[in-house]
């Protein structure tokens, strides 16, 4: 099938409007939704467009030569995306994560960094600004994004054999790069340093242990994360997911681990220490234990979507307002009160209908992780 008769996204946008006219909503520093859960995240994508093909996220038999993207002039400029997030610091965020498809691609993207890293919270501190890429332009960018005010990065890798690894990103890519990348933004001063690895069942779970050794005892922290049901385009599917549960005990078998208390709330990673001192590791559970109690992520797309959840079927456009007249209070006061009817807990429900449901088709079609980053 033609990648342009599938869409990047639903198509059923929100109104701003619906938002617009509800009361004015002042911002106070403290916003939460129909849960209670705050709004404390705000992660950005900077561009749907990205130089790897991985098959859990922008598989190339979608995503091919003849995929449309976005147009440049449909995208935020800087300045927008600036003004957003000085208005969500002003609800209550403290850490911005730039993303995308890969940020990296996108042109003077540092210039961004500064603009942003200029933002305070509510109690006048710097917003935690950070970054996550695929490593394959880190090493000529590190240092430019640590000048420009950029705090810490979070590199995909999803194994460190080379025919692994070049499976998976599906471009033929070498991950002596990626390391060149990691090893360019520890000396830079990006850190603490993340790699992050999904593990797919019956693809890549046999890096489990070899990444262990390689980051142990570096002071980088690496999570696995479950390969999970995101988009339309990936094929997921139940069996390919290996629990978390299992990656611990393929660590503990070799280096004994001990559970951690989380930094901060809303923390998306369970944190495990290595008994001898080796450092730490994480794991992100979303398929087998749901953390959206305590999520307090929004999310805005390449182009103005504001999505409440990573697995929305549909988002709140932003971008007429910003275009338009309106003012900040305007924007401020939709921002409000799109997050205060937020409902979402689409993980919980997936675990409450059984996991294989997410994958019969019948749920609305979800937006794609390369559009709105993960």
């Amino acid at each position: 099938m033609s990648s342009r008769v599938i869409p990047l996204v639903d198509q059923r946008v929100v109104p701003y409007a619906a938002a617009v006219a509800q009361l004015p909503l002042e911002a106070t520093g403290h916003l939460a939704d129909q849960l209670g859960r705050p709004l404390t995240d705000l992660r950005i994508s900077v561009t749907d467009r990205c130089n790897f093909r991985c098959s859990y996220c922008m598989p190339k038999e979608v995503f091919d030569k003849d995929y449309t993207y976005l147009p440049h002039s449909a995208l935020l400029s800087f300045e927008e995306i600036t003004r957003l997030a000085r208005l969500f610091a002003a609800h209550g965020v403290r850490k911005i994560r730039l993303t995308g498809g890969e940020p990296l691609l996108r042109k003077n993207i540092e210039v961004l960094v500064g603009q942003l890293a200029a933002l305070r919270t509510t109690d006048g501190q710097p917003l935690d600004l950070t970054l996550t890429t695929n490593g394959s332009l880190l090493a000529r960018k590190a240092a430019a994004l640590k000048a420009a005010g950029l705090q810490r990065v979070t590199v995909s890798l999803d194994g460190l054999d080379d025919t692994v690894f070049r499976q998976m990103n599906d471009v033929d890519f070498p991950v002596a790069d990626v390391l060149m990348g990691i090893d360019a933004a520890l000396a830079a001063g990006l850190g603490p340093i993340k790699v992050n690895m999904v593990v797919k069942r019956g693809t890549n779970e046999q890096e489990i242990l070899p990444m262990a050794r390689h980051f142990r005892g570096t002071g980088v922290v690496l999570r696995f994360i479950e390969y999970m049901d995101v988009g339309a385009t990936n094929g997921w599917r139940m069996d390919e997911v290996m629990p978390s549960a299992e990656v611990i005990a393929c660590i503990a078998t070799e280096f004994p681990l001990r559970p951690l208390e989380p930094t901060a709330p809303g923390e998306t990673a369970q944190r495990w220490a290595y008994v001898d001192g080796g450092g730490e590791i994480g794991v992100i559970s979303s398929v087998t234990q749901a953390f959206c109690h305590d999520c307090s992520r929004a999310r805005l797309s390449t182009e103005g979507q504001l999505y409440t959840c990573l697995f929305a079927s549909r988002g709140h456009d932003l971008r007429p307002l910003l275009r338009g007249d309106a003012a900040d209070e305007q924007l401020s006061s939709a921002i409000g009160h799109i997050w205060q009817g937020r409902a979402d807990r689409y993980s919980e429900l997936r675990a409450l209908r059984g996991p294989d449901a997410a994958a019969d088709g019948s749920a609305p079609r979800r937006v794609e992780m390369s559009y709105i980053g993960g």
